[in-house]
């Protein structure tokens, strides 16, 4: 019986490494008759359930929401609303600009709640893995109990079609082969055996003998012996790693928090120079309310308010640029962010490759034929040395191939769809679209089905004329399949399975249509043929056949003296853009590493092919990652590109290790097994078609069509919008510290009146800078995009000379508007009104000229970028509407202009564009005379 004080569990080696008898003894359990009731009682208490245990954020709506507000641009400005209504209603007037400041204070806040309130379901999505019922032995008694209460010890039956309830060792396995994509990413089902003992630190996707939570039976059956349950299960360990991983804040929100950081210190420092120089002036606190309506201006001039909307609407028009090139985003920060990827750590199969078998390769004892074609569709040629053969001419060919098609229990199927607008019960038939091909059954066998229809050998026919009497079925302990077809009289045995194997059963070969003897010449050939091929990275089988006079009693007797036929070579062959992609990313300066469950001399031959690896040293597999401390790893990283043969923990440390190389890490993947690393990683991305839903909830962004080259164009599409938002933001901000210089000087140079107001400053801010702001995001790609490496991730927004410009607008808005405020303040009553005016028109040039920061604005094509026209010209519009028009003149408090007053507001608004231009042909000067 098990002590109470603890599990004896936790001090057994790995359970694969154990017989079935050691691992019984271990669990305490009857072999014949399961656990007693009072055992699972106890274990029950011992263990707890055996679930998913998750934990939330703690955090609720009403958290979520104050959370916006902590923002300090926005504290200031909710500041200025009290201290400005204050005064409006110790004046005795409606306090318009204090509502309008709290509006864009809620608007701000709202936006944030929606970009933040959707919760986390990936540890929901882990919980739906687990089966509700399941078949358990207790008491000699099988019974059907909820999987909840299942316990270390428990014996389970497992069938086709049965969702793996916990973790186990097989204590029998017929036949039985369980798919465990979810958990170690690889599509093919892996045939388990009960009576194995495998070493203690062979990979998760090799041990043949145990059985994980969350995985599948495809074929046949089998029973369990319940090692693990809950959270210590593999699942498990994937929900504790993401429990542990925090999200970090995206390089958008480090910038915009900066961003804040500085412009409220900078506002405040100058509203305390403005108000000391001011009442130095004045000799007495007297001007003080005045002084203070100047601070509470010039706090409302410094905050861009319309930014945060401007953002928000800029990351949405990129995920609608995204989805059309079949990325879908599901936060929105990682459309910026994906222009700051550094490294891609690509899952292979199915992403780099199309996750379908395909035959490449024939030989026969007298040619080596090379396959062409893609995919499921049987279309394609035969050419031996680069000559075309035609497949009916070549007996050869025709042996191996018909050899295949009866040795198989794939079906490979075409679905044929109307063409759009036909009428399908019309007495004219619809002519049929391209046949969409799927397959049913293993994919290795529908690969060989494809071959064969490529050569018009179809399964169909050939089993209508040739019926099966007899087969023995692969295992993984006979490595082969065997069938006896009746055949002319007579019967014959084909046969497939592992080429050393199947070698060893033959004593004669085919070779110019007859058959001869098998020399050990031959033998050595087709194993250095064998071994080539496998170095490939290519899945070889061998084929062999023999004539029989009649059916054996003992089924195994028909696989001896047979005839050697050939070698079929297959692989899951490299998407054709793959290549391409990868060597944008290497042009682009990012680097694609390769991480996947597979085998590593497959992961290594595709690797080569797309130019990943340039050297077997760049490669390294699962089992020697374990045996590395983080500090080794952190020197692995740099220089090893394959990783094959992973477990989930090892794609979290791969990660982890990337990162504090300072390298900004994009991660596909598709399993359970992917969550973490997804998670950790500073963009997660799952497949669309392949991916688990548990991948998709811990992901960042969804391939829907699970192409790298679609990574690829992700990452241009975040590259401009990047740049596209550093436009804007240069674009606002100098015309923001124009505003609050224009509004600090009217004190210092004694012109009485705060010549803006803040309703007046809100109006530039939203409408005078929103509209061409969000004009400006829609700006196409600059040549070159792809061509310079990333943006580095933690670079200030203030770099790349951002900073320096925005400073230099600005002086250069406040000196052409302070010279005309100046000159006609003297003259023209309504100069405030000529203040506001030439800021709003002068923006407009800003925004005109900022388009590039290269082509001076006549160079540029104006319609390259219609929305931008549309919005100089929209907001030009409204501008003198808060002129013309009397209520809008009464609200904003405007007066109306002459004609010849609007022109010297134009030509002082020219300025800021002719200073822009001219620096354009300065930079254009410097470039020139190196």
């Amino acid at each position: 019986m098990i002590p109470p004080d603890g599990s004896p569990l936790a001090s057994v080696p790995a359970w694969h490494s154990l017989t079935l008898a050691a691992a019984i003894q271990k669990l305490q359990t009857d072999p014949d008759r399961g656990l007693t009731t009072q055992q699972v009682i106890q274990r029950q208490r011992q263990y707890g359930p055996n679930e998913l245990i998750t934990t939330s954020s703690g955090r609720s709506s009403w958290q979520v929401l104050l959370d916006q507000f902590r923002n300090i641009m926005l504290l200031m400005l909710i500041a200025v609303a009290a201290i400005s209504a204050t005064l409006d209603l110790q004046e005795g007037e409606f306090p318009k600009d204090a509502l309008a400041i709290l509006l864009i204070v809620g608007l701000n806040g709202g936006l944030g709640y929606l970009q933040e309130s959707r919760a986390e379901k990936a540890l929901a999505a882990l919980k739906k893995l687990a089966s509700p019922t399941v078949r358990v032995e207790r008491d000699g008694l099988w019974q059907e109990v909820p999987a909840s209460q299942l316990v270390p010890g428990d014996r389970v039956l497992l069938e086709a079609g049965v969702q793996i309830p916990a973790d186990g060792r097989l204590a029998e396995a017929v036949n039985l082969q369980v798919r465990e994509a979810a958990l170690t990413g690889e599509a093919t089902p892996v045939t388990k055996q009960a009576d194995c003992v495998l070493p203690p630190d062979i990979e998760l996707g090799e041990r043949r003998n145990m059985a994980f939570m969350g995985t599948e039976v495809i074929q046949g059956r089998g029973i369990l012996l319940v090692t693990a349950t809950g959270m210590n299960t593999e699942l498990g360990k994937v929900a504790k790693l993401l429990q542990t991983v925090e999200n970090e804040p995206t390089p958008l929100q480090r910038r915009m928090s900066q961003l804040g950081n500085v412009l409220v210190s900078g506002s405040l420092a100058l509203v305390a120079l403005v108000v000391g120089i001011g009442l130095l002036q004045a000799g007495s606190m007297a001007p003080f309310t005045s002084l203070l309506e100047t601070s509470l201006s010039m706090a409302v001039a410094v905050v861009p308010e319309g930014l945060p909307a401007v953002i928000t609407v800029t990351l949405a028009i990129g995920t609608q640029r995204m989805v059309r090139r079949h990325a879908l985003i599901r936060r929105l920060p990682a459309v910026e962010t994906l222009g700051s990827v550094t490294t891609i750590c690509s899952d292979k199969t199915g992403t780099l490759t199309e996750n379908k078998m395909v035959v490449t390769d024939i030989v026969t004892p007298d040619r080596h034929y090379h396959v062409s074609g893609s995919g499921y569709i049987p279309k394609g040629s035969f050419y031996c040395g680069g000559q075309l053969m035609d497949p009916e001419s070549a007996p050869d060919l025709q042996a191996i191939l018909r050899a295949v098609v009866f040795c198989n229990d794939a079906l490979l199927q075409a679905s044929l769809q109307p063409v759009a607008g036909r009428n399908p019960r019309s007495a004219v038939s619809s002519p049929p679209s391209t046949p969409t091909w799927s397959i049913l059954g293993d994919p290795t066998e529908a690969a060989l089905l494809v071959a064969a229809a490529k050569a018009n050998l179809h399964k169909g026919s050939l089993q209508e004329r040739y019926p099966r009497v007899q087969e023995l079925p692969f295992s993984s302990e006979r490595k082969r399949m065997s069938v006896v077809i009746q055949e002319n009289g007579g019967y014959c045995v084909y046969i497939k399975g592992s080429p050393e194997l199947v070698l060893e059963r033959c004593d004669r070969i085919q070779k110019g249509g007859t058959w001869q003897e098998l020399s050990e010449t031959d033998r050595q050939a087709i194993l250095g043929t064998n071994n080539r091929l496998a170095a490939q990275g290519i899945r070889v089988l061998g084929v062999a056949t023999q004539r029989l006079e009649r059916i054996p009693d003992n089924g195994e007797e028909v696989e001896h003296n047979l005839v050697w036929l050939g070698l079929m070579g297959m692989h899951d062959a490299p998407r054709p853009e793959a290549r391409e992609a990868v060597a944008r990313c290497r042009e682009a300066g990012i680097r694609t590493l390769m991480i996947t469950g597979d085998h590593q001399l497959t992961a290594v031959a595709i690797a080569r092919q797309l130019g990943i690896l340039e050297s077997e040293d760049q490669a390294i597999d699962g089992r020697t990652l374990s045996r590395l401390s983080f500090e080794e790893l952190l020197q692995t990283v740099q220089t090893v590109n394959v990783y094959a043969r992973v477990a989930p923990e090892h794609k979290l440390r791969i990660v982890q290790a990337l990162q504090k190389q300072n390298e900004f890490v994009a991660m596909t993947g598709d399993g359970v097994n992917d969550a973490p690393a997804l998670r950790q990683a500073d963009i997660g991305i799952a497949m669309g078609i392949t991916g688990t839903d548990v991948s998709k909830e811990a992901s960042d962004m969804v391939l829907l069509d699970d192409n790298f080259a679609t990574i690829v164009a992700a990452i241009e599409e975040g590259r401009v919008v990047y740049s596209n938002i550093r436009r804007f933001v240069k674009y606002i901000l100098g015309s923001n510290i124009g505003e609050v210089l224009t509004v600090a000087a009217a004190p210092i140079l004694g012109l009485g009146d705060v010549p803006l107001t803040p309703l007046q400053i809100l109006w530039m801010n939203l409408v005078t800078d929103g509209l061409p702001a969000l004009a400006l995001a829609l700006e196409p790609a600059e040549p070159g995009v792809m061509q310079r490496p990333p943006f580095n991730p933690k670079e200030s927004i203030f770099a790349q000379g951002l900073g320096a410009y925005m400073v230099r607008i600005g002086v250069v808005f406040a000196i052409s508007t302070i010279l005309m405020m100046a000159i006609v303040e003297a003259y023209i009553p309504h100069w405030r009104t000529m203040v506001f005016t030439t800021l709003c028109i002068a923006q407009m040039g800003h925004a005109l000229a900022v388009r590039s920061n290269e082509k001076l604005t006549i160079e540029t094509n104006p319609f390259s970028n219609p929305y931008l026209l549309g919005a100089v010209l929209t907001t030009l519009l409204l501008q003198l509407a808060l002129l013309y028009v009397p209520f809008l003149r009464s609200f904003f408090g405007t007066e109306e202009l002459t004609r010849t007053e609007l022109l010297i507001c134009l030509g002082s608004s020219t300025v800021v564009m002719v200073w822009v231009e001219l620096e354009k042909l300065y930079c254009r000067w410097r470039k020139g005379s190196r």
